[in-house]
């Protein structure tokens, strides 16, 4: 990467109009890509995986995963796009790289779940619908923060996280169709996870520039490799793959369940949020100054747009990618081109039905391994997140209650076999009912009454003074 007085005067490069040479520019948008590259694929994997398609399913229906490969580099390109040019309102200006979101994988996975593309039609029609709701959301979003504190907005992501921890495993030991075979769990399948964790852990810690910030994509690589050379990857996919494709609006149709959109809708106010946490350290990062209304609003309507947009075609809902802000920081280039650069890649790889074809040769493995790494990620946000929180008496009750409904609803989903199938679905990866309880304990607990505070202060003073004796 060339150093700053290369790329501008450091006036230049904290201004988001401002174009490095494309020399420079060039390689720092596909640097971008890198980092958010499997991350962004990822969510369709899973979510075919889970509908009965997906890796090592042997179903004739495995072409639509490469397809959903294909639409969710295309439209996170565009969704980028929307937030780097922007149109009217739409867009905040900034170098904001949007990609698939994982905070949606805990409502679609039981959408999905054994139904194979089927269930499809229910499920974009969630997409879009819940797209133009999280799109109006951004005529409030500045009123609504109120109501999604640090002790919230913590609570939902820690618990996304430790929804998906689970399905990271099951890759890793082979994959979900291989459950009751005698392969799931094998040596060689834990050999190629486990050799995709240790090289990304080895990069991000030990590397520096581009190999530190593609330590995710160069582990997979990695355990790509090791499965390699003992023969568990196929490239018979490949071949039959075409050479260019055009995305085909609602090509698995589109149905309407009530179950789907609320929980879409629901979520899109924690991807609000999320977005919102994103162009502040973007602009903190990059520009050294607070993020304006106007950024704010229109990073929300582009979120929003390019989610239901992507819905149309057959993408899963998009958000702003954390890891891209990071990298902002890192490099210090704060213009919205060099993204721009990165969102054409992205849109010229999902032209290309042999890219995805690649991408679907992983082995589901290897992909275990990385996505133990992003996932306990999730999770490691969150806590960072509630880091911020002022643990007092009162906030402790809201996180104890909230957690312990939320997580024990995802280990136990059969305790609510009796509810009907829309109240199952919505409830029962725990993140909904957990955000929902914490959401209203916050707003209606009373805060710190003060002998409660003086209590405090006392046995603080008490546990001092048999210290000093």
């Amino acid at each position: 990467m060339a150093p700053p007085s290369i790329l501008g005067t450091p006036e230049q490069l904290r201004d988001p109009n401002y174009t490095p040479p494309l020399t420079h520019a060039i390689p720092l948008g596909i640097q971008h890509v890198l980092a958010m590259f499997i991350s962004n694929v990822t969510p369709a994997i899973i979510v075919a995986g889970a509908a009965g398609f997906g890796f090592g399913s042997n179903s004739p229906d495995f072409p639509v995963l490469i397809y959903m490969i294909q639409m969710s580099m295309f439209f996170a390109g565009i969704a980028t796009l929307f937030q780097t040019i922007g149109f009217g309102p739409v867009g905040a200006r900034l170098p904001i790289v949007q990609g698939t979101s994982f905070a949606f994988l805990p409502i679609m996975i039981p959408i999905v779940a054994g139904q194979g593309v089927a269930a499809l039609p229910v499920l974009f029609g969630g997409v879009v619908i819940g797209g133009i709701f999280h799109a109006c959301l951004g005529t409030v979003i500045g009123k609504i923060r109120f109501a999604l504190p640090p002790l919230v907005t913590g609570l939902v992501v820690l618990l996304i996280g430790l929804s998906l921890i689970r399905v990271g495993i099951q890759y890793a030991a082979g994959g979900v169709p291989a459950i009751d075979q005698p392969e799931y769990g094998s040596f060689l399948n834990w050999m190629v996870a486990i050799t995709v964790i240790v090289v990304t852990l080895a990069l991000k810690f030990f590397a520096k520039g581009i190999w530190s910030i593609a330590a995710i994509l160069l582990g997979l690589l990695a355990g790509y490799v090791v499965a390699l050379l003992f023969g568990m990857v196929s490239f018979g996919n490949v071949a039959r793959a075409a050479m260019f494709t055009v995305p085909h609006p609602f090509s698995f149709g589109f149905a309407f369940s009530a179950s789907a959109v609320l929980g879409f809708c629901l979520m899109a106010f924690v991807s609000a949020v999320e977005t919102v946490g994103d162009v502040s350290g973007i602009t903190k990062g990059g520009a050294g100054r607070e993020a304006t209304d106007k950024e704010i609003v229109g990073a929300t309507y582009a979120d929003g747009l390019g989610s239901a947009i992507a819905g149309v075609f057959g993408a899963l809902p998009n958000t702003s990618f954390s890891q891209n802000v990071g990298l902002i920081a890192m490099t210090g280039v704060m213009s919205r081109h060099v993204v721009t650069c990165g969102a054409i890649f992205l849109i010229v790889a999902g032209l290309i039905p042999k890219v995805g074809a690649v991408i679907s040769t992983i082995p589901i493995e290897a992909l275990g391994g990385s996505v133990i790494v992003m996932f306990g990620m999730v999770a490691a946000a969150g806590v960072s997140m509630l880091s911020d929180v002022q643990w007092n008496k009162r906030n402790m009750v809201i996180f104890a209650v909230s957690l312990s409904v939320g997580l024990g609803l995802q280990l136990e989903p059969k305790a609510l076999q009796y509810l009907p199938q829309t109240a199952q679905v919505l409830l029962a990866s725990g993140i909904l009912p957990g955000a929902f309880l914490a959401i209203l304990l916050n707003l209606f607990l009373p805060h710190d009454l003060d002998h409660e505070a003086v209590s405090e202060e006392a046995e603080a003073a008490g546990v001092e003074a048999q210290q000093t004796a």
